[in-house]
């Protein structure tokens, strides 16, 4: 199986799963599950749940155990995009070529799907995770990081920084704090979470912690750099939404090659520290490439 073959097989795993553990319900508050559905199902990545099945694997373990974790990372990841683009933070009318949530369901609808997304994100690691069977032991471990990844010390704490550094000119080091907790905290804990259910040793979870880190925020570098030249019809979003916010990012303060290069760096970086695994290494040193190539 070759790259795209293996992430597609993932994505499609993913995707099965999420329907299952998020159907559309016909009751009173059926608009609720209208709501987390429109965001879950808009044409996501699905980085991190994949993150977490393929370091799983990479371990030993059975992927088909780690699946309930790496829903309920898609989960909160959505449900902090909801919040992302409501009017109160980065008012954005597009998210993915589609409107934003509160642009279809209204701003309270909108609150409360992201909201609803977190606490169906915990039933599903917990009550899914059981049924497959793993210990219980992994499952408070898996909860304990991605807790903390998705709070105060991880995402949340990330936006907080976020949201004050608008309209102020940043240093690097602020910045690159800024990415590491608002979008690396989330896709280091999907490294972690399929890691420890694979039952990585210390040195295993060393090295795929630097892998994840290091992707995290070439993702964000990457993400500033197309946000300068990318393509609006494959962003699905306008180009230069960040400069028009006022915000400072990677390109504004480092210049686009300078930007280009630190992508570089640190997927190289990436891919140096699964070394020791040898060969079973491949899909996530293939998965660091794609995603510093990518124009959308």
């Amino acid at each position: 199986m070759n790259f795209k073959e293996r992430l597609n097989d993932d994505i499609r795993l993913i995707d099965k799963y999420l329907d299952i553990y998020l159907p559309q319900k016909e009751n009173y508050q059926k608009n609720i599950y209208e709501a987390m559905r429109y965001s879950l199902f808009a044409g996501g990545k699905r980085l991190r749940p994949v993150i977490t099945l393929a370091c799983c694997e990479l371990m030993g373990g059975n992927r088909e155990e780690a699946v309930p974790a790496a829903c309920a990372i898609e989960m909160i990841h959505t449900y902090s995009l909801i919040h992302d683009d409501l009017p109160a933070m980065d008012n954005d009318d597009y998210r993915r070529g589609n409107l934003t949530n509160h642009k279809v369901f209204g701003e309270a609808m909108a609150i409360l799907a992201g909201d609803a997304l977190l606490n169906k994100a915990f039933e599903v690691a917990v009550d899914e995770s059981v049924k497959k069977g793993v210990e219980a032991a992994k499952v408070i471990r898996v909860l304990s990081v991605i807790a903390n990844a998705g709070g105060t010390e991880g995402m949340i704490g990330g936006q907080v920084v976020d949201m004050e550094a608008e309209n102020k000119k940043i240093e690097e080091e602020h910045l690159s704090y800024m990415h590491l907790h608002k979008t690396g905290a989330l896709i280091i804990a999907s490294a972690k979470a399929g890691a420890i259910i694979g039952n990585a040793t210390k040195e295993q979870m060393d090295a795929i912690t630097t892998y994840s880190k290091n992707i995290g925020l070439a993702f964000q570098v990457k993400d500033d750099i197309l946000d300068v030249e990318g393509d609006q019809d494959k962003l699905g979003k306008p180009i230069g939404s960040d400069i028009n916010n006022n915000k400072s990012t990677f390109v504004s303060l480092l210049g686009l090659e300078r930007s280009k290069e630190k992508v570089k760096e640190m997927t190289d970086e990436a891919i140096k520290s699964l070394n020791i695994f040898g060969e079973r290494g491949w899909f996530l040193k293939d998965l660091a490439l794609y995603l510093i190539n990518r124009e959308k």
